[in-house]
């Protein structure tokens, strides 16, 4: 039985793939980098390690790398955070999962400073049992250590008791690395065929859809169940 729902935030919760892309597109820019919107938007939910060196040349060094990550964070804190608004819905859904008896989990690229900004703009900040961020883990998605960080906050739940809910081939490509199945939104633009090939179990429009159907993918089999399947 589900026991757990570990939910992805930018562009699944939060509208703010395209903010975070334009930051990126500037904070580039001003460092003599020039890369195009859509391009960077592609990377939108990787960690800033794996998104620079798309883009950077490759003996950047990465004292250079951190000046420009340092540059866009407080670039997008300054110009961008404030337009940042939650999809609709989003603490409904909450509401219903935590009623039913759920762990509600976050599991983000973003550091553990930004996580509490987006947890207060979604409205949830009281409802998140627990939070992994790129600070708790080595590497960002899409390894799957963000995630296995998170199944381990909630001992002795396990992987096959939880379900990923993300926007973007990075967060199905890392639960499927950890073992959790992966339930996909469209509200953080990814085309529903790459999704599907990220390993997607179900695809919803957003948080309000997912609220919608929550009696229909809450008794989704487990990622374990489906590989038990297919052998």
């Amino acid at each position: 039985m589900l026991k757990a729902v570990i939910f992805d935030i930018d562009g699944t919760l939060i509208d703010s793939v395209d903010l975070h892309a334009e930051s990126w597109v500037r904070a580039l820019a001003h460092f003599g980098v020039s890369a195009r919107l859509d391009d960077v938007r592609g990377h939108i939910g990787e960690g800033a390690d794996r998104l620079m060196p798309a883009f950077l040349p490759p003996d950047t060094p990465q004292s250079r790398k951190q000046e420009i990550e340092d540059y866009r964070s407080k670039l997008f804190q300054r110009e961008y955070l404030g337009k940042v608004r939650p999809f609709p819905k989003v603490r409904e859904l909450f509401e219903l999962i935590k009623r039913d008896g759920r762990k509600l989990v976050l599991a983000s690229s973003c550091t553990a400073d930004e996580i509490t900004q987006y947890k207060r703009i979604a409205g949830i900040a009281d409802m998140v049992d627990c939070q992994t961020t790129s600070d708790d883990a080595r590497r960002s998605k899409p390894a799957p250590d963000i995630f296995v960080k998170a199944v381990q906050s909630l001992s002795p739940i396990g992987c096959e008791d939880c379900v990923v809910v993300g926007d973007s081939r990075y967060d199905g490509e890392a639960a499927l690395k950890a073992g959790i199945a992966f339930v996909a939104v469209l509200c953080g633009g990814s085309p529903e065929p790459e999704l599907k090939q990220a390993g997607a179990v179900a695809i919803y429009k957003d948080p309000e859809d997912l609220l919608l159907n929550w009696n229909t993918w809450k008794h989704l089999p487990s990622c374990q169940g489906l590989s038990a399947a297919a052998s």
